[in-house]
């Protein structure tokens, strides 16, 4: 028996086309957003950039919701949030943000790459208008608690759930993973170059992040497992950030 889901992913969409042409949007999207913010807008005023952001960001998110409503015309039906797969997602998080802190400590802290690429992080930091602990801190709650909601809601509800409609499970997984790789292929080649071990070690671990999250997603039917692992792993990139900014931070 199929866990029930907040979006009939196992159903064929009424209008495959546009289905298709939404996904397609989506999967490109983030990485023009990407590219937009940490590349063109990186030598902005601190105000245009947070205005770039932001306008993107709405841009990006209310996308899914305002495809699946206005134009494939699908019911969204929202239920009580499902337990299954909450301790699998809990245990992959921390496995995950273990995993980060160990190659952090041990691996890139003191590398002459690592060095140049966290003056660089300290950097776009400082962009964001972040000078001093609260901020910071208030910066990662934000992130990991609604901005790790906001990325399950856009690449497994929406980008999966419509892949898993139009394709078999595992081309949906893959796909939808990959598209959710793409754009932190960007933020990683920034700080650490093309083609570099920490770019492609750390590309590969957000496409088996998001493989994973897909899975969990297409078992349990609820969001609620593949947030909060996605909010641990979160949680634990910014303690690691905070090691890079806190001399830093007034």
């Amino acid at each position: 028996m199929q866990p029930q889901n907040t979006f009939p992913v196992h159903s064929a969409p009424a209008r495959p086309r546009l289905a298709w042409a939404g996904v397609l949007f989506a999967l490109v999207f983030p990485s023009i957003v990407t590219w937009a913010y940490f590349f063109q807008a990186a030598t902005a005023e601190q105000g245009v950039q947070q205005a770039v952001m932001a306008a993107v960001k709405i841009l990006q998110f209310t996308f899914p919701a305002a495809w699946a409503l206005l134009v494939l015309r699908d019911r969204i039906e929202w239920r009580r949030p499902s337990l299954r797969g909450v301790a699998t997602g809990l245990l992959f998080g921390l496995a995950v943000a273990v995993a980060g802190w160990l190659v952090f400590r041990y691996v890139l802290t003191g590398s002459p790459m690592f060095v140049a690429a966290s003056e660089q992080i300290r950097a776009k930091v400082a962009s964001f208008g972040i000078d001093s602990v609260t901020k910071y801190v208030a910066l990662g709650v934000f992130y990991s608690l609604a901005h790790s909601f906001l990325e399950e809601y856009y690449w497994r509800w929406f980008v999966f759930g419509q892949l898993r409609r139009l394709v078999p499970l595992w081309p949906a997984i893959v796909v939808s993973s990959l598209g959710f790789m793409a754009h932190h292929v960007l933020v990683l080649s920034l700080f650490f170059g093309w083609w570099t071990w920490p770019t492609l070690l750390f590309s590969a671990s957000v496409a088996v992040g998001g493989a994973f999250w897909a899975w969990l997603y297409d078992r349990t039917g609820s969001l609620l497992g593949p947030w909060l692992s996605h909010l641990v792993v979160d949680a634990g990139i910014f303690l690691i950030g905070f090691e890079l900014v806190r001399r830093s931070l007034g």
